[in-house]
């Protein structure tokens, strides 16, 4: 079990290694490379260092370099449930993180279709979780890593389907303009730009995220438009006082992104998603031209827990064990004759195995691990 002087000590690692990364993407800006993202990481840094030394910060902790997990996070879930659009919603999509996890939930208990990202873009695409096919005891389990292995459908590029919401985490927001900021790993964008590549998705799409007020900043230009911000504060130190919540509309004035914008994307982020491989292999063979690549990158440190975790100059750390590879076989469960699929049985010790092989955790029980990431810019 974690010790108050543990989380101490860790939080001090992932502030040594935000510095280090800061002062990477600075020393590159001055050489003219990179991505010009330096003011990104301060308002990154300055939030997640505010919300730990506030007791805002909820586990997994430190936050830095995650999409933070804040105090009643979970009451969000109620104020996206009373939103009209979310009510006649029949597809949503949702960020893998930890402070989402009862919005995930509560899609299913509402009879609706659960697009989940699977991890970092890793080993595939998303993930579809249909509630009719789910025991109801069971909705909170298969919103964890785990569960998304054991009852989720993975799906491609290819897959029809029309998204009637997209709820992102965000580690900041602009409420005058709606832009945001993740954890600088990009996978909302590309995960948004994805789905707008197969049709998914449109400008009228509402996108939502769910923050804590102390998360609404005034200093992120456009860069990126949710339609509307969630938020709940109140804090650890203050539990007598009254909590406050509020939804923020944000009029569209800005445009959405409309697909991949090759252009911006590193050739260090696009070689650690396999997928975005394929897409634009398949799109230079159809159209017969070389896609543009964006400039080189300085990968963010990704969340550490005990010593592991990776990123930073060149974004690689070791993988885990069986990091990337196809389905495994269970043990004991069997496969369902004629079709070929695995039995319940199997298909749930191979999603236990794959949260005990890759070490990202997902916020599965019995684990104050790595969350299983996704939403970020």
């Amino acid at each position: 079990m974690e010790t108050e002087e543990d989380r101490l000590r860790l939080d001090q690692q992932s502030r040594d290694r935000m510095a280090a990364h800061m002062k990477a993407v600075e020393e590159a800006e001055a050489a003219g490379s990179g991505d010009r993202g330096a003011w990104k990481w301060k308002i990154r840094q300055r939030i997640w260092d505010y919300m730990e030394e506030n007791d805002i910060a909820a586990n997994p902790r430190p936050v830095h370099h995650r999409i933070p997990n804040f105090v009643n996070a979970e009451l969000t879930a109620k104020q996206v449930a009373a939103l009209p659009e979310f009510q006649s919603a029949k597809w949503v999509k949702v960020n893998p993180d930890r402070p989402q996890s009862e919005v995930r939930a509560t899609v299913l208990r509402s009879g609706k279709m659960l697009l989940v990202p699977q991890p970092r873009l890793r080993t595939g695409f998303f993930s579809v979780l249909d509630p009719a096919k789910i025991p109801m005891d069971k909705y909170g389990y298969a919103c964890t890593q785990a569960g998304v292995v054991a009852f989720g459908e993975p799906i491609d590029l290819d897959a029809k389907l029309k998204v009637d919401m997209v709820i992102i985490g965000s580690v900041a927001v602009n409420p005058a303009n709606g832009a945001r900021i993740g954890k600088g790993e990009g996978f909302a964008e590309l995960e948004y730009g994805m789905l707008r590549l197969m049709g998914a998705i449109d400008d009228t799409t509402p996108v939502v995220s769910c923050i804590h007020d102390c998360q609404l900043v005034d200093d992120i230009p456009s860069v990126s438009l949710p339609s509307f911000v969630f938020q709940r504060e109140g804090s650890r130190r203050d539990q007598n006082q009254k909590n406050q919540k509020r939804t923020i509309r944000v009029p569209p004035s800005l445009p959405k992104p409309t697909g991949i914008y090759w252009d911006k994307l590193s050739p260090q982020k696009l070689g650690s998603i396999l997928i975005l491989q394929k897409l634009k292999a398949k799109l230079e063979q159809e159209t017969g031209q070389r896609l543009p690549s964006g400039p080189d990158e300085i990968l963010p440190p990704t969340a550490r827990r005990d010593g592991k975790g990776k990123g930073g100059k060149g974004g690689k750390g070791k993988k885990g064990k069986d990091e990337g590879r196809g389905e495994r076989k269970g043990e004991k469960g069997k496969e369902r004759k004629g079709d070929g699929r695995k039995g319940k049985a199997s298909r749930e010790q191979d999603a236990l195995r794959m949260v005990k092989d890759t070490r990202t955790g997902y916020g599965s029980k019995g684990r104050v691990g790595k969350d299983f990431q996704g939403c970020n810019c």
